[in-house]
């Protein structure tokens, strides 16, 4: 790969990497925040207080921890893979089959994105929110979905460089990670 092609794509590679990087802060503060939430309603029960809309709560900031953190497990290899036969392949077919997953998790990420954006827009209409503090649903609906594009992205970024470069991202951070634990 000649030399300018690389500079966009670095460029490229560094903006995805700091949009997954913030989706997995908004995850990892949805997971502090339920975390709380559930302390101080146990507490709150033993007192004979319950935290009231702890279940409402529990239950959207479980949306912002999940797809928060989807991007990032991508990213990093975190996925499960069954990799059974991997070693009796040759690396090009390897590398085809990788390119190849990216793309339909591309296209699912794609399509759940899609399935919950028109959701919300019931929910916008019927004005629905959580049943006990009335959260609007919508709100989350748009942040699960727009965390499901920045999924997509990231898995149609990782075919790209896997397609054109060789290169895959995930076995060069787990390189990294490996080497400092």
């Amino acid at each position: 790969m000649n030399q300018p092609a690389a500079g966009p794509m670095r460029i490229v590679r560094t903006i995805a990497d700091r949009l997954i990087g913030l989706a997995a802060i908004l995850g990892s503060l949805g997971l502090l925040s339920e975390g709380a939430v559930i302390l101080a309603d146990v507490i709150g029960r033993a007192f004979g207080h319950p935290l009231f809309g702890a279940q409402d709560i529990v239950t959207m900031a479980s949306v912002i921890v999940v797809f928060g953190g989807m991007a990032i497990c991508d990213r990093i290899g975190g996925h499960i893979a069954v990799d059974i036969f991997e070693r009796y392949f040759p690396p090009a077919f390897n590398r085809g089959v990788d390119i190849v997953t990216a793309l339909i998790g591309t296209a699912i990420f794609l399509g759940i994105a899609w399935a919950v954006l028109d959701s919300a827009r019931i929910s916008l209409m019927l004005n629905l929110s959580t049943n006990i503090i009335r959260l609007p649903k919508v709100w989350f609906q748009y942040a699960l979905s727009g965390f499901a594009v920045l999924t997509a992205l990231g898995m149609l970024l990782r075919a790209v460089e896997l397609a054109f470069s060789g290169r895959d991202v995930r076995e060069r951070d787990n390189v990294r990670i490996r080497e400092s634990v």
